[in-house]
């Protein structure tokens, strides 16, 4: 019999071949210094082209949203031909891709922004975090807090990528509203403390979030928009004082726009811990659509979670960095390889294309 994880499913207008997914995945490998796509991105994406959905690594909306080097774009001709290659190769070995679009807010340094500008956010008040730059890890810089009427401007940039990841060829688009960046900070109270109509009650912090949907279902389907949360991780120092309220009113806030699915961290990221997965789950009755799972899953979690209706998809991040094959060797329950986490930020071919597929190591 096989398992439902690795039947197929439908998401929205998505049709997928099975329910292994391929979570986002900063690698730091864009080409410097315009931060586009390269013959080495689309190879390793091709590689992974069996997840039943691939969605792309973080890929910032502007040069304002960048937070870490060599992280791709997508507002620039140069980034959407290079992000072409990549879709063109992901397509040719029959696999989807989804572009996840990124503004890091705060989450940021004076050295990755244009004449070493601060970053911003909803309010100035420095994230507890640390991003990766030139010279290694660094501590973020003290952002400045948008004036009302930029909003409309950051609004417009994630509109443009959506075309733009429309033009490359990409299935589709997430919206990165998660681990403590910009969409993340103004739902958030810890990090929104606004007092005009971007701040304070939630309907007011939910008003961001709303107005940046409108502009992606503008641009391409709804059905072709999926947006990730992870409303009890306090990475990048994100807080808010009542998540489950805060987070119950923003996931109703997706339904009217018939998304293609709901992606949810559950528990705090980068843990296997279950903390915080009883909570997602009454989350999760909020929204009327498809959801996908993440954080910390092995095969006998997604198997179980999948067959009991939990969710829908399982999305899969570190084991997809060192198994390009990962649903066949889940569905085989083969042996998976070892992850060379020295290798996970920043270089070349080494911990990124030349990981072994199961054949090569039976063979």
């Amino acid at each position: 019999m096989t398992e439902k994880l690795f039947t197929p499913v439908t998401l929205g207008a998505l049709k997928l071949p099975n329910r292994v997914l391929m979570a986002p995945l900063t690698r730091n490998r864009a080409m410097p210094p315009q931060d586009v796509p390269s013959e080495m991105n689309a190879r390793y994406y091709e590689q992974r082209a069996s997840a039943g959905l691939i969605i792309s690594e973080g890929t910032q909306i502007s040069p304002e949203g960048k937070g870490y080097i060599d992280t791709p774009g997508i507002y620039s001709a140069e980034q959407v031909a290079g992000w072409r290659k990549v879709t063109d190769a992901v397509h040719e070995a029959g696999g989807r891709i989804v572009a996840q679009l990124w503004h890091v807010g705060r989450v940021s340094h004076i050295s990755l922004q244009q004449d070493r500008q601060q970053p911003v956010g909803p309010s100035a008040i420095r994230a507890e975090a640390k991003t990766f730059i030139a010279g290694g890890f660094a501590e973020t810089s003290e952002p400045r807090a948008l004036k009302t009427d930029e909003i409309a401007r950051i609004v417009e940039d994630y509109g443009r990528a959506a075309r733009n990841a429309k033009e490359a060829g990409f299935d589709g688009v997430e919206l990165h509203a998660a681990n403590g960046y910009l969409v993340d900070q103004f739902i958030r109270d810890g990090s929104n403390q606004r007092e005009d109509d971007y701040g304070g009650p939630l309907e007011n912090r939910l008003r961001f979030l709303r107005e940046v949907l409108d502009a992606l279902v503008a641009s391409i389907d709804a059905d072709r928009v999926g947006v990730r949360f992870a409303p009890f991780s306090t990475g990048n120092g994100i807080s808010d004082s009542d998540p489950m309220t805060t987070f119950s009113g923003a996931i109703e806030a997706l339904n009217p726009y018939g998304l293609a699915y709901l992606h949810m961290v559950e528990g705090q990221i980068r843990s296997t811990e279950a903390a915080g997965r009883a909570e997602v789950a009454e989350l999760r009755k909020h929204f009327k659509g498809a959801y996908v799972g993440n954080n910390g899953y092995d095969r006998q979690m997604a198997i179980d979670a999948v067959a009991s209706g939990a969710v829908d998809a399982v999305a899969f991040g570190r084991d997809f960095i060192a198994n390009p094959d990962l649903p066949k060797r889940l569905e085989l329950n083969a042996p998976l390889n070892e992850q060379d986490r020295d290798t996970f930020y920043g270089g070349q071919d080494h911990g990124y294309t030349d990981y072994p597929f199961l054949n090569a190591v039976s063979a």
